[in-house]
């Protein structure tokens, strides 16, 4: 490995940091849920006014609370709650998901960062 090689690598390993930050992170905030559930259609929420919406699954039903412009999973029929340990989503691309039960959410804003995020 040369001094050129090793100078390359930090470099390379210096901006990553960056360069995730600019691309990956948003703190946009989002103005629509887009809920998916097993194989029906995606249903599109808006983030106001406050309520709670209660999605079918094929283990139960996943309840997903709407506060103040942000989103979280209240409870769900899947064992381990890794969707509920989630927490509040606030920023467009925030994404939680119920894979047990099969239902995804995503924020989104008017003007989306990517095509498709795929599971």
């Amino acid at each position: 490995m040369t001094r050129a090689d090793r100078i390359l690598i930090l470099l390379v390993v210096c901006t990553m940091p960056f360069v995730y930050f600019h691309l990956w992170v948003s703190d946009e905030p989002a103005n629509y849920l887009v809920i998916r559930s097993g194989s029906n259609a995606p249903v599109t929420e808006t983030l106001s006014p406050d309520r709670m919406l209660h999605i079918a699954g094929p283990l139960g039903e996943s309840i997903v609370e709407i506060n103040n412009g942000r989103t979280r999973f209240v409870s769900s029929p899947c064992t381990r709650q890794v969707c509920v340990h989630r927490g509040w989503l606030s920023n467009t691309d925030g994404l939680a998901a119920c894979l047990p039960n099969r239902i995804s959410m995503t924020l989104v804003s008017q003007h989306p960062r990517f095509d498709a995020i795929n599971f």
